[in-house]
């Protein structure tokens, strides 16, 4: 089995330490892929090439027009190869092969967008008074390192790879140690289209040692992380000592609140997807449900016979809905919140145990009779498990849905349509819906409120995140101010 290597200044490289990773099909726990494991010495080299490569070799002075050029074409030829990379996602990651072709789909319509975007007119011109012109540029930011999860590797990656280079910053981006397959696939594309050396740097290896590196380095202009609270949390510390731009997409404890009103069969379907869609490793999902008390006894039961039908198993299998959990460790994460939840006095209504022999399976979980104190409903789990809550009217189901110190998204499901946008406008979350759960668009921003991070990725929003903007002041009157008197 060979080992798969990084790409720094335009060429592939083994570790300098010459460690290799192992990668885990988590539906079989196989090996299926070893790649060579980076260090702070491999981060620091790819970080100087980037600099180089936006500070002295000229990127940063590129057009607008060639850098659309080169994400066309990257996404023309990732088109080409979406069954491949679904392939790979699934075994790296366990998703559901329908999932999977749905994200390699979204990373390709992400570089055909920001490529538009690039091109666009952008800036400002200000009318103002003393014969000055006054006018606003946008400009690239710099060297941006980006950290990306392992729920989602590839789509993650593209969400923050496409605006940067559209923006005209060179990147060095690491992809979680668990899931780097096909974040090196596609590096294998972009070597085929010809960024400059320097522009385009992939790094494996540890968050704590390549992370942590990138976080700090004073030659980084940028550090753009999608993870958990307590990560994010140090990267922002370390990002302090050099005041570096930061972009953070942290975790959520997100409320799906349905009132009695709601239209029952697509209340119940949205519950499920809500937290079950990915196994429950969404930064968004809908982890808290939040029923309105005369409508428990009718979509309890129901919502606990529908999880119940779940088909569990390799994502490989088209017959498979929900998939392994990515490793073991996080498996005995999730079961320790579970056996927790137990212990506090949640009622365990489906669900609740390991499935299977090999693999990191974990059945489709949900507690009644929660409150707010319990762990379960305070922490996220990053799992599929559900924890439901009652409310007697608007008021206390947006006091509850508020009650956290997440802020990333959260629904609301009526047939009052008033009701629906007091209670929206309300939440205290960054995405939301209404009568849906999870759909989200390129076009659109995403990230959250809280401690579910700072500023904003996709859309307009998630481009302008990768520039710094210059006002520029033209004298159209040239001669002297006479502020001081000659004598």
């Amino acid at each position: 089995m060979s080992v798969k290597q990084m790409y720094i200044h335009g060429e592939w490289v083994t570790s300098s330490s010459g460690k290799v990773r192992e990668i885990i099909n988590p539906a079989t726990e196989d090996i299926i892929a070893q790649v060579t494991e980076g260090t702070v010495v491999d981060a620091v080299a790819a970080v100087k090439a980037a600099h180089k490569a936006f500070y002295e070799d000229g990127w940063g002075e590129t057009h607008a027009r060639y850098r659309a050029q080169l994400l066309s074409e990257i996404a023309d030829k990732l088109e080409k190869e979406i069954e491949s990379f679904a392939n790979l996602e699934t075994l790296n990651n366990g998703k559901p092969l329908r999932e999977s072709s749905y994200d390699v789909e979204d990373a390709v319509n992400q570089f055909r967008y920001y490529a538009g975007i690039a091109t666009k007119p952008s800036g400002q011109v200000y009318d103002v008074p003393d014969d000055i012109q006054a006018y606003v540029v946008r400009e690239p930011i710099g060297v941006a390192g980006q950290i990306v999860p392992w729920n989602y590797p590839l789509v993650m990656a593209v969400q923050k790879l496409a605006p940067a280079l559209a923006a005209g910053c060179t990147v060095v981006i690491k992809p979680a140690e668990q899931t780097p397959l096909s974040l090196i696939k596609l590096f294998e594309i972009i070597d085929k289209v010809g960024f400059p050396p320097g522009v385009v740097n992939l790094v494996l290896g540890e968050g704590a040692a390549v992370g942590a590196e990138l976080a700090r380095n004073p030659l980084v202009d940028k550090i753009a992380f999608t993870g958990g609270t307590v990560t994010g949390k140090k990267i922002m510390k370390s990002a302090a000592e050099a005041l570096k731009k930061t972009s953070l997409e942290l975790g959520g404890k997100s409320p799906n609140i349905v009132f009695e009103d709601a239209d029952f069969e697509t209340a119940v379907d949205y519950a499920l997807y809500a937290i079950f869609a990915n196994q429950g490793q969404v930064c968004s999902a809908g982890s808290r449900l939040l029923l309105q008390e005369t409508l428990y006894e009718r979509f309890v039961p129901e919502l606990v016979k529908r999880a119940n039908e779940i088909v569990v198993g390799d994502g490989m299998d088209s017959n498979t809905e929900m998939g392994p959990l990515i490793s073991k460790q996080h498996m005995e994460k999730v079961l320790h919140y579970i056996s927790l939840g137990k212990k506090e006095g949640a009622e365990l209504l489906c669900g609740g145990s390991q499935l299977f022999e090999k693999g990191f399976f974990v059945a489709p979980t949900i507690f009644g009779n929660t409150s707010s104190e319990m762990r379960i409903v305070k922490e996220e789990i990053f799992g599929p498990v559900l924890v439901i809550q009652t409310f007697k009217d608007e008021e206390e189901a947006i006091k509850l849905a508020n009650d956290s110190l997440f802020g990333l998204a959260g629904a609301v499901f009526t047939s009052d349509g008033a009701k629906a946008q007091r209670v929206i406008r309300k939440l205290r979350a960054g995405i939301t819906w209404i009568n849906t759960y999870h759909p989200t668009f390129n076009e659109a921003p995403w990230g959250g409120y809280k401690q579910s991070g700072i500023g904003r990725e996709l859309g307009t929003f998630g481009f302008e995140a990768y520039q710094e903007v210059k006002q520029v002041n033209i004298n159209l009157n040239v001669q002297p101010s006479g502020w001081f008197k000659r004598k």
